[in-house]
């Protein structure tokens, strides 16, 4: 296979697993040897992702489309940065506990890079790094947390179906209706994927 097969998306979106050190969170954190994960491993767990163009959001019909097929109705932007962050160290400490939501978290990046950590089913992290262009939604129930990486800038749009929820819930939150359907629902996929791997 030729380079023609590459996904568009890895220009702005990379997975990894991550080390266990207690380094700046802002650091890459690859484990030794790196190991790398596909966006189909992300999509696995439910995460999903585009490739969309950060300098015509306004008019891209992309976009456009993907909010329609997925009733995104709400938008907005947030800046994270120590410039346009109120009380920028408290909320970087919030953004990276690890926590879920009850709705799916959209994150659109148009300007800067920022990494997004998710839990797969066996509890390690990966890290996910997306910059300008990369849109990514992590879905109800995973748990997750966000950093800046060390260019400290990131611009996202938010998107959100109805009026937005933003409420982090803080690990363990096991008994939440939305973590039990994401184990149901994704971890009943690992399981099969696994059982097909082993027959192979």
């Amino acid at each position: 296979m030729g380079s023609d097969c590459k996904d568009d998306r890895e220009e702005v979106l990379q997975a990894w697993y991550m080390d266990d050190s207690d380094e700046d969170q802002r650091l890459p954190h690859h484990r030794d040897p790196k190991q790398f994960v596909s966006l189909d491993k992300l999509a696995a767990l439910g995460v999903l992702s585009w490739r969309l163009d950060a300098d015509n959001y306004e008019t891209d019909e992309e976009l456009k489309k993907i909010r329609e097929a997925r009733g995104y109705s709400y938008m907005d932007f947030c800046e994270v940065c120590p410039e346009k962050l109120p009380n920028y160290e408290q909320k970087i400490k919030n953004f990276y506990e690890e926590h879920l939501h009850t709705d799916e978290e959209i994150r659109y990046c148009v300007a800067g890079s920022g990494y997004f950590d998710v839990r797969d089913l066996d509890e390690a992290w990966i890290r996910v790094w997306v910059k300008k262009g990369g849109m990514i939604v992590l879905p109800a129930g995973i748990y997750h947390r966000f950093t800046l990486d060390t260019d400290n800038y990131i611009k996202a749009m938010r998107l959100f179906i109805g009026d937005p929820i933003w409420t982090p819930y803080n690990r363990p939150h096991d008994h939440l209706p939305a973590r039990k359907e994401y184990v149901e629902s994704f971890g009943q996929k690992e399981a099969t994927n696994h059982a097909i791997d082993a027959s192979a």
